[in-house]
């Protein structure tokens, strides 16, 4: 199918560099980063922008992290008070 789509500066940007790095044309970049966009295998097979990995069960609760944050803070804050920093 033949059409014509106005690219953004920065998508354009994308499309050369990844015809650079990989030798593509422009026409296989484009066809490359519409199937890895839209979840679809292809020759680009499906790839993630950042690679995930299993960490394992958590050491902390982590749905109250902030608390744990806040806590940490405020104990520093007292340390340094405590020293008349």
């Amino acid at each position: 199918m033949r059409t014509t789509v106005t690219l953004d500066p920065d998508v354009e940007l994308l499309v050369r560099r990844a015809m650079e790095e990989r030798g593509l044309s422009f026409k296989q970049a484009i066809n490359d980063a519409i199937r890895v966009g839209l979840g679809a295998p292809g020759r680009a097979g499906r790839r993630t922008a950042f690679p995930t990995y299993d960490m394992g069960e958590p050491l902390l609760d982590v749905t109250r992290a902030l608390r744990l944050a806040g806590e940490l803070e405020d104990d520093e804050l007292a340390r340094r008070l405590a020293q008349g920093g």
